[in-house]
């Protein structure tokens, strides 16, 4: 590697020479040199680009809206170039390459796992304004820096079992499973337009049926009969429902239930509902066997983040920066 020295005579010449024969043309211009990263530059076109993308404002509405909160961000999205220009650096030193396979195959997981298709990817980059070939271009940058990170970081990662234990034993808490409920609903509508004898008749049918299931009556049967609700095809089911995510009267009422207990006819501005608690479930700690992965990941991916910026530090220290502004 080049001396400190002859690399700063290089670029001081280099930067003196932008200056007088840019600034000729326009007083700040838009391409100037902000940083030096060995053999390579930032220009300020390419750090407010890279701004816009990452905030959707350009510097100059960013600057406007605080000036504070745009230097700052400038700072860090700079710092980020400089780390993308080292890790690209290091990406070519270990001869890292990502084939058109290897692209395919990883918007195919994307595609996959936001069930897209094809048509419906290329309409989420155009709304974003990136082409697809820049699309794949990014695709392939990160590919490689996934390879760079399993060769310097990942590899050499090891959780072991007591760290997981005592993850899990700091955080048990985090852990736990809120109760919640699992309810079926007779649900009978006031039909459009009726008034006041139409609504006694609803209130009465809904008595009836109360007393009926009182009396020992299949709740199931009777939803599927009678009930103009969601799952009445299914008993009336509605599946399982946090008491606290819900109407405060019926949160109450539901309290107050027991599993298996019915509730009176409940008056709605639509019509009248009777609940049945089907299964209450309290409160329960998940164990550790059914969150170690879990709990691996959360640590492994520490692991790696602190690695990462030992790494980076690391390369930094031994890579030659200089930052004009």
């Amino acid at each position: 590697m080049r001396t400190v020295g002859r690399r700063f005579a290089f670029w001081s010449f280099f930067i003196l020479f932008s200056s007088v024969v840019l600034g000729q043309v326009q007083g700040e211009t838009f391409n100037r040199v902000v940083a030096v990263v060995n053999d390579d530059v930032i220009t300020l076109f390419e750090l407010n680009k890279k701004i816009e993308e990452l905030t959707g404002r350009d510097a100059k509405q960013l600057r406007n809206l605080d000036e504070n909160s745009y230097l700052e961000t400038r700072r860090k999205v700079l710092d980020f170039l400089i780390d993308e220009r080292i890790t690209s650096e290091k990406i070519k030193e270990l001869s890292i390459t990502v084939g058109d396979q290897d692209i395919d195959n990883a918007i195919e997981r994307i595609k996959k796992n936001n069930q897209w298709t094809h048509e419906e990817l290329l309409a989420t980059l155009e709304k974003q304004g990136i082409t697809y070939e820049k699309f794949r271009e990014d695709v392939k940058k990160d590919l490689s820096r996934m390879q760079l990170l399993n060769i310097e970081i990942r590899s050499k990662i090891i959780i072991r079992e007591e760290e997981i234990q005592q993850y899990y034993d700091e955080h048990r808490e985090e852990f736990t499973v809120n109760g919640d409920v699992r309810i079926a609903a007779i649900l009978l509508l006031k039909p459009e337009g009726g008034g006041k004898d139409e609504h006694r008749q609803l209130l009465d049918l809904a008595n009836d049926l109360y007393e009926q299931i009182q009396g020992g009556a299949d709740f199931a049967e009777l939803a599927r009969k009678y009930s103009q609700g969601p799952g009445a095809a299914d008993g009336g089911d509605l599946g399982y429902f946090k008491i606290g995510d819900m109407d405060r009267k019926l949160s109450k009422i539901l309290e107050n239930l027991p599993e298996g207990g019915v509730s009176p006819p409940i008056a709605l501005p639509t019509g009248v509902q009777i609940i049945k608690v089907v299964e209450k479930r309290s409160n329960r700690e998940k164990g550790l066997e059914e969150i170690r992965d879990a709990i691996y990941g959360i640590l492994y991916q520490k692991a790696v983040d602190k690695k990462y910026d030992d790494w980076i530090k690391e390369q930094r220290e031994n890579t030659y920066t200089k930052i004009i502004f």
